[in-house]
């Protein structure tokens, strides 16, 4: 498998440290609202990557965090932490937040097929690995205390702007208006570590530490996180490219610090999902969510399918015509798929090379345009049996997750006896010219969810 490593800024074969395995950390979301449609690209994006991995045969062990505590609205240690500011706002603690948002998260993923990873830990269970790490660093030298707070010293880290490509001259106070003078640094960009009451009197949620009562920055949850779960070595660390800089670049510096050693070989991110106004944003005020979507009659996974069609690394700008030709394309793919012929009938030699030509697409650095092609070239193969394409859907989809192959709705004893009884009932109508009555019938149970289909055979059913 071929990726593109932001790292190395070129692709490259993907070698995880123990063969056929993979240690994969993905980012997750800081609980303080709802996730725009613009986050959830990321995490499909992901989803993608995990179940890729998994379908050319490596055994993918993933864990996210969940951000309850740490982050504050500016990325790096400036503004109000996002938590307690999403807390004020829904007239909840922090804690009622988080878990409130966290559900919803995991609702959203579930609505868009995208896998719960095998380790989902808040930030705020780890206070104990992250004071151990910070520890370190303060006795090592690559950290120091100011005015309370525990900040990275980044003249110690090695090739701190490697990841991010960015020039330090750009990022001095003054040059751009971002950057915000905090005079406890020793360097304008060191990073928070551990936050004190010196600098945040009402955070909610705060823990006792060496340095005072306080909690932990953004940063360092990751990394302990990922140490925790991932150990030394990690091989994929995934996220949005809003990430790069500062957050993942941090993390880097202070881990590598702390390990001693490279921590983490490939990192991929997602590039932005942009609306007419550029990047999507939830500091815009009104966002797109998976339930909005939902309230105008869309299909989530109409979207999981708008998403499919461009490369992870380009941006994709929403537009509604945009996920209207999305929709209507999911939707006849799946009715031309649920017309198949599922008589057995397999033409194993084509399918094999089909699914040889799509793990290459996926070897492709995650191809999924040419993954979504390869979908419709089989559905067009004149030499292919409808059962064989059948089972290619099926294969296909265990990364797609397009839910392609509908399973077959099943009828319990007696609700089949019930529509045998209102299909009888519905011919003795017809018999009797009381076409009326047939059709009051046929739409009862149209709004159960039963559709009647009449042939020259005579009528029957299928659930809808």
């Amino acid at each position: 498998m071929r990726v593109y490593n932001t790292l190395t800024k070129k692709i490259e074969d993907f070698i995880p440290f123990e063969e056929g395995k993979v240690r994969m950390y993905t980012c997750g979301p800081t609980v303080y609202d709802y996730a725009h449609i613009g986050n959830l690209r990321t995490y499909i994006f992901e989803d993608i990557l995990e179940k890729s991995l998994k379908y050319i045969g490596y055994e993918v062990y993933r864990v996210m965090n969940i951000t309850d505590v740490g982050h504050l609205t500016s990325d790096g240690d400036t503004g109000e932490d996002k938590m307690a500011k999403g807390a004020l706002r829904a007239g909840k603690t922090v804690k009622e937040t988080a878990e409130y948002y966290t559900e919803a998260f995991f609702k959203d993923c579930e609505k868009l097929n995208i896998k719960k990873p095998a380790v989902v830990s808040p930030a705020s269970e780890h206070i104990d690995t992250y004071i151990k790490m910070i520890t370190k660093l303060l006795d090592e030298g690559f950290a120091y205390e100011s005015n309370g707070n525990i900040y990275f010293d980044i003249s110690k880290a090695k090739d701190y702007y490697r990841l991010s490509g960015k020039n330090p001259e750009d990022l001095l106070v003054g040059a751009r208006d971002s950057v915000e003078e905090d005079l406890s640094k020793k360097n304008p960009a060191d990073f928070a570590l551990w936050f004190t009451t010196s600098k945040f009197q009402n955070q909610e949620m705060k823990w006792d530490s060496p340095w005072g009562v306080g909690y932990p920055g953004w940063h360092i949850e990751c990394s302990g996180i990922s140490g925790k779960y991932l150990g030394e070595y990690l091989d994929i660390h995934c996220g949005g490219v809003d990430n790069i800089f500062p957050h993942h670049t941090n993390e880097i510096a202070q881990s590598e610090a702390y390990f001693g050693h490279k921590w983490c070989n490939y990192w991929m991110h997602g590039e932005y999902l942009n609306d007419a106004t550029g990047k999507m944003s939830k500091s815009k005020g009104e966002f797109l969510t998976v339930s909005l979507l939902e309230e105008k009659g869309y299909d989530p996974l109409a979207y999981r399918y708008y998403c499919l069609g461009s490369h992870y690394r380009n941006p994709l700008t929403f537009t509604w015509e945009g996920l209207d030709g999305a929709a209507n394309a999911y939707k006849k793919l799946k009715t031309r798929i649920k017309n198949l012929d599922r008589t057995p009938d397999l033409n194993e030699n084509k399918t094999d090379a089909y699914q040889v030509r799509f793990k290459e697409a996926i070897k492709n650095d995650l191809n999924t345009s040419t993954m979504m092609t390869l979908v419709y070239d089989v559905l067009k193969d004149e030499e292919l049996s409808d059962f064989s394409k059948l089972y290619l859907m099926d294969s296909f989809d265990k990364v797609l997750g397009l839910n392609l192959i509908e399973e077959e709705a099943e009828v319990d004893e007696e609700l089949e006896k019930e529509i045998l009884a209102k299909i009888e009932e519905r011919n003795q109508a017809k018999k009797d010219k009381d076409y009326a009555k047939a059709d009051e019938i046929r739409n009862s149970l149209l709004e159960k969810g039963i559709k009647l289909i009449d042939s020259r055979e005579g009528t029957t059913y299928e659930l809808i």
